[in-house]
Parts: structure tokens; C-alpha cells; sequence
């Protein structure tokens, strides 16, 4: 993959130093290390800075830090080993569409024939609108292909021409279509039955999306609401709703039907053992709930969600495939488990091993990271880079999920020791001392490893914190906790134990438990 704003080493690590207030900089080498201040450190540090044509004055964020929170938006991708028809048939209906898509946005390699299979798709929905756009893509991407003489076969290539007949006449299906679907729930309103209103919401629902009206197919899942008569009603509705709002990336959304599904009572109200089919709505609601969070970049919530799918109940081609399950859920537990809650909830996990299985090599990934053998894991991940940028959903959180992991294993590799030699732990990370040496005064500096560097005799030594005191700091914490909440139990005990209330006049009778309410809630606050 080509990326080009990676900053050099160099002006970037004498850019942090600038940037970093007078007690971490004192704090972050020890005394008597080429860490210390001097007239030369300060020399060479300006020359360094003036070669690097960088201003320091300029930078008000961490250079680092701002390319990690931004997500990659405009990114090449070169080097992709993805079966592009494999990957496409674990997709259905716009989900396959909109993925193809991407691909082709991306990966100038893969771009004719992912638009080709996308436009062949297409022509089975009444989606011409979308099926006009992909067109106009595969010409243009040919046209580019046959301009670049070494990248053209020896039967040369040639766009299919645009079907006017086929858009046409589609056009004419779906405008009778909704109008028979209008017609028919015009009359289910005359005769007042629930039941076939709500099916007639959701069949115009179903030709909306099939024609690529995303936002009039949320408009008729929703009204469905007003006219279910049972749980298993309401809750699919939730499931369309949350659909649509995939597709839409209305991630709140998302989120607010996926509560509301599960609330209902045929999903809240049983415990232990479920039936097949409440597995599958529960498992389709983690997996929705774990796309929100994701997007949200709540990681550890999104891990969680993924954990919690079925293997045997993950059936949703619409939105996405086991596969992607394993891939989420295993980032993203690596970047925000510490060790147990790895191995108790995805190494020793029955269920995701299942996912598991079909990405052998975010297992394998999982395994050397817990093992400790950072460097092969590392290795790997990087391997598996590019087919991960070509996910639509994954691509924005690659970076960042691949530095927080990074951190993670650097924080794991030193936790255990009081001192360790930078040269090992750089032969272990397959990197240099210099680079690992800028990750981790930004790990020190971040206040996640708590240590400082030797940079003469490249050693890093753990700092001593006197437990002893960190005890006595948390009691007295938890003290002045305890009596505050005594004190409110007090309060609140005595204003009930002598009728205390606010009396009103009686045309403000309606207020009265509004008052009486905020009374309570100020008592048991502690006021």
C-alpha cells in the first residue's frame, strides 16, 4: 500500500521533545544520560529541526497522534490475495453491491472485475439508478486500463454497453409495482386490519430498498410499528429498521432498535436455554450493536458484542459474514483485552473458536500475540493488511486498531521486568532501537508505561511507586466517599421521618408529586 504521510523519524521525535512540558522532559531520561539537556543536545536538536524544515511552533497536535485519529480516506490499495468472487457470493443484496463497490474505489487492480460482478448483480434488483453509476465506473476504469498498454490482455478489454431496453423497462415494473403495493395498502387502512397493514408497510418497505430508496424504506419499516400486535412483530420491525440503518451508517439508529428489540419480552424474559430461532434474532443484534460500536470507535464494546454471536445461528448475508464476525471480533479483542480477559473470553471461548476457524490467520495472529511472540504477530498482521483495508466497515479503524495493539504488546513485553534492554526488545518488536525507542517516550509520555529510558546505555528502567502511600491515597478517598453517602442517608432519613414537604397552593396540585419527587432525588444525593 502507498502512503506518503508518514513523517521521518528524525523531526518527528525532535518535534514530540519540543512539544513536551519541562517536568516530562526531566522526568522521561535519567540524569547523567545523553537524555540530559546540554548545549550540543541543543545544538544538534536545531540542526535536526532546521533539516527537517518543520516549525516547531506550528504543531499544536502530535503528529503521530493526528494521523492515528484520522481515519484513511483516500488510499491505494496494491498488493490485495483476496478472491474477489468468494468474498462477493458471502453477501446478498445491497450489502454485496455497495462492498463491490468499495473494492473498486480502491484497489485499481481488482477495480474492472469487482465492477463487473457489481453490475452483473444489479440487473437482478430494480436498483437502475445505481446499476447507471457502476456503468459509468467500468467505462471510465476500462478506458483508464486501455490507455496503460502493459495492463491491457492480448484480447484487449471492452466495457459492456449500457442496457437501455433493461432500464427502461425496469423502470416500468418498479413504478407498477408500487403503485399495486400503494393500492393495496390503501385498502388494507379501509378494512382496518393491523395485521395486513403492517405487511403492507413492509412489503413497500422490501420494493424501496430493492430499488435503492433507502431513506422511503426506513419511512415504511418504521410506520410499521404503530400496527404490530405481537413481540415477534415489533421485533421485526427492529430487524428492518436496523438494517436500513446499516446501509444508511446511521449508527445511533442502529443502536436504539437493537435496545428495543432486545427489551421485548420474548427476548428479555428467558433465561438459560433458547430456541433456534431467538438465537439467530439475538445473534443478528450483537453483530448489528457490534457494527455501531465499532463505527463509534468503542472498540472493547464492539469485541464484546462480536464475542457474544452464535457460530450455528449467523446466517445474514445482508449485513455481514461469519468471516467478518471473526476479523472484528479478534482486532478488536487484541487491541483492548489485557491478557485474562483474552484467553477466558476468545482463546477459551467454545463458541468464537467456530468463527475462528474460517480466518486461520487471526487465530494464529490471537495465539502468537498471547504467546508473547510479538514479532511473527506483528509480521503477520502486516501481511493481512491490505485485504483489511479493502473492508468497507474495518478500513477507517486499520491504524489505529494495528497502534493500539502495537502499545498493547510493547506494555506486555516490559510489564513483568524492572529494567529491559532496548536491543532485545527491539530484536523481539523487529524494529529499531531508535523507532522503538520514540514509541515508547510516547508510551511514557501518554502515562501507559510507567518507566524511564537510559538513552546512553539503551535500557529502559521501571519507575518505583511506593505502594504504601498509593494505599493510604485510595482509603482516605474511599473514606471521604463513605461519609458523604452517610450523610445523605441521614439527611434523607430525617426529612422523611419528619413529613418534611413543600406545600402548594391547590391550583399547583398537579405539581405536587413532581416536587415531591425532586425532593426525594435531592435528599438522596446528599443536598
Amino acid at each position: 500500500m502507498r502512503d506518503s504521510s508518514v513523517p521521518s523519524s528524525a523531526s518527528s521525535s525532535v518535534t514530540d521533545l519540543y512539544n513536551t512540558p519541562r517536568s516530562s522532559r526531566s522526568d522521561l531520561f535519567l540524569p547523567g544520560t545523553s537524555g540530559d539537556f546540554s548545549l550540543s543536545a541543543c545544538l544538534s536538536a536545531c540542526t535536526l529541526l532546521y533539516e527537517g524544515a518543520v516549525e516547531p511552533m506550528q504543531i499544536d497536535v502530535d503528529p503521530q497522534e493526528d494521523q492515528q485519529n484520522a481515519p484513511d480516506i483516500n488510499y491505494v490499495v496494491e498488493n490485495p490475495t483476496l478472491d474477489l468472487e468468494q468474498y462477493a457470493a458471502s453477501y446478498s443484496g445491497l450489502m454485496r453491491i455497495e462492498r463491490l463497490q468499495f473494492i473498486a474505489d480502491h484497489c485499481p487492480q481488482l477495480r474492472v472485475e469487482a465492477l463487473k460482478m457489481a453490475l452483473s448483480f444489479v440487473q437482478r434488483t430494480f436498483n437502475v439508478d445505481v446499476y447507471e453509476e457502476i456503468h459509468r465506473k467500468l467505462t471510465e476504469a476500462t478506458r483508464e486500463l486501455q490507455n496503460t498498454p502493459d495492463a491491457v490482455p492480448d484480447g484487449g478489454i471492452e466495457p459492456p454497453p449500457l442496457d437501455t431496453a433493461w432500464v427502461e423497462a425496469t423502470r416500468k415494473k418498479a413504478l407498477l409495482k408500487l403503485e399495486k403495493l400503494d393500492t393495496d395498502l390503501k385498502n388494507y387502512k379501509g378494512n382496518s386490519i393491523k395485521e395486513s397493514i403492517r405487511r403492507g408497510h413492509d412489503d413497500l418497505g422490501d420494493h424501496y430498498l430493492d430499488c435503492g430508496d433507502l431513506s422511503n424504506a426506513l419511512k415504511c419499516y418504521s410506520r410499521a410499528r404503530d400496527y404490530c400486535t405481537s413481540a415477534k412483530h415489533v421485533i421485526n420491525m427492529c430487524l428492518n429498521v436496523i438494517k436500513v440503518s446499516v446501509y444508511l451508517q446511521n449508527w445511533s439508529h442502529v443502536l436504539s432498535y437493537v435496545s428495543k428489540a432486545e427489551s421485548t419480552p420474548e427476548i428479555a424474559e428467558q433465561r438459560g436455554e433458547r430456541d433456534s430461532q431467538t438465537q439467530a434474532i439475538l445473534t443478528k443484534l450483537k453483530c448489528a450493536a457490534g457494527l455501531a460500536e465499532l463505527a463509534a470507535r468503542k472498540y472493547k464494546q464492539a469485541a464484546k458484542c462480536f464475542l457474544l454471536a452464535s457460530f450455528d445461528h449467523c446466517d445474514f448475508p445482508e449485513l455481514l459474514s461469519p468471516s467478518n464476525v471473526a476479523v472484528y471480533g479478534g482486532l478488536c479483542a487484541l487491541a483492548t483485552f489485557d491478557r485474562q480477559e483474552l484467553q477466558r473470553n476468545v482463546i477459551s471461548s467454545s463458541s468464537f473458536k467456530l468463527f475462528l476457524e474460517l480466518e486461520p490467520q487471526v487465530r494464529d495472529i490471537i495465539f502468537k500475540f498471547y504467546e508473547s511472540k510479538y514479532a511473527s504477530c506483528l509480521k503477520m498482521l502486516d501481511e493481512m493488511k491490505d485485504n483489511l483495508l479493502l473492508d468497507m466497515y474495518l478500513a477507517p479503524h486499520v491504524r489505529t486498531l494495528y497502534t493500539q495493539i502495537r502499545n498493547r504488546a510493547l506494555i506486555q513485553y516490559f510489564s513483568p521486568y524492572v529494567s529491559a534492554d532496548m536491543r532485545k526488545m527491539a530484536t523481539a518488536f523487529n524494529t529499531t532501537v531508535a523507532a522503538l525507542e520514540d514509541e515508547l517516550t510516547q508510551l511514557i509520555l501518554e502515562g501507559l508505561i510507567n518507566a524511564r529510558i537510559d538513552s546512553h546505555s539503551k535500557i529502559l528502567y521501571a519507575r518505583d511507586v511506593d505502594q504504601r502511600s498509593t494505599t493510604f491515597e485510595k482509603s482516605l478517598l474511599m473514606g471521604k466517599e463513605f461519609q458523604r453517602r452517610a450523610k445523605a442517608m441521614i439527611l434523607r432519613a430525617a426529612v422523611l421521618r419528619n413529613q418534611i414537604h413543600v406545600k402548594i397552593h391547590r391550583e399547583d396540585e398537579g405539581r405536587e408529586e413532581g416536587y415531591a419527587r425532586h425532593l426525594k432525588e435531592a435528599a438522596g444525593n446528599g443536598f
